[in-house]
């Protein structure tokens, strides 16, 4: 298991893992964030969807650390994370992926994975290089932590190949496995489906089902409609940085102002 699935009790109110409340961020004037809040519970694939533009990206960079928000909260599992660096809230449990690939390409798929580990070792860089046994421990379980999120993405019989041989979309899954070997508790995907053909966007919707199975909540950033609403328990929909709607994929589309964002009502969702 990459992470211990919450427990449920249905007498009790939805728990909070990840609240964002009142968040702004601007670039040289322009509101790219102007008020934005929501809450996900612990357990749920939640998405965020938009029209280009919307905010999407600028969100994930802010609950990240690489943006710092001039206005609002965000707290994770009653954390504030508003004005940490991105290591500080990576080792909180939040991991995530980028829309362009970033992968070592003349590495292996398995060294790849293992890259993802670093935030979960102690070792300094004597202790590293005289080899203490310590760093050797923490080598072997950054290696069965990679191997556990191979085997969820499904690589396994890719570990010794250079990730630059891959194809595609098995170098999406690469990413995707490395996020997962940080040992998160919140996963953010950033568009996972950008350049996927419709085969790899089904086994793609299968492995996020996969992933929040193991316990990893999942926050989705995505533009291929038929994935979001097939694989999504609820969605947060952005315009012009600002909450249009909020709900369970039935009413977001039954929301008119959410078809209107998009190109005047041209949006599918079906397959």
């Amino acid at each position: 298991m990459i992470a211990q699935a919450p427990s449920s009790t249905s007498a009790l109110p939805p728990a909070k893992l990840l609240v964002v409340d009142g968040l702004e961020q601007s670039f040289g004037g322009i509101m790219a964030l102007a008020g934005v809040s929501f809450w996900v519970s612990p357990g749920l694939i939640y998405a965020v969807i938009g029209p280009n533009g919307a905010g999407k990206t600028t969100l994930f960079n802010a609950l990240c650390g690489f943006y710092q928000p001039s206005a609002g909260s965000i707290r994770f599992d009653g954390r504030e994370l508003l004005g940490l660096p991105p290591h500080r809230i990576a080792a909180q449990g939040i991991a995530r992926t980028f829309q362009n690939l970033q992968l070592f390409f003349n590495m292996t798929v398995l060294e790849n994975v293992m890259a993802g580990c670093y935030l979960r070792t102690r070792s300094g860089l004597l202790a590293a290089a005289l080899r203490f046994p310590k760093v050797r421990r923490e080598e072997w379980q950054s290696r069965e932590w990679a191997c556990e999120a191979l085997e969820l993405c499904e690589l396994t019989d890719r570990i010794e190949q250079p990730a630059g041989t891959l194809p595609y979309g098995l170098m999406k899954r690469v990413e995707i496995a490395r996020a997962l070997a940080t040992r998160p508790r919140l996963l953010l995907l950033d568009e996972p489906a950008a350049g996927l053909n419709d085969t790899e966007s089904l086994a793609l919707r299968d492995l996020i089902e996969r992933i929040r199975a193991s316990g990893v909540t999942v926050l989705l950033v995505e533009h291929h409609m038929p994935l979001v609403m097939n694989v999504s328990n609820r969605l947060l929909v952005l315009d012009y940085g600002s909450v249009l709607a909020e709900g369970t994929p039935d009413e977001i589309k039954a929301d008119q102002r959410v078809a209107a964002a998009y190109l005047g009502g041209a949006v599918q969702y079906a397959v």
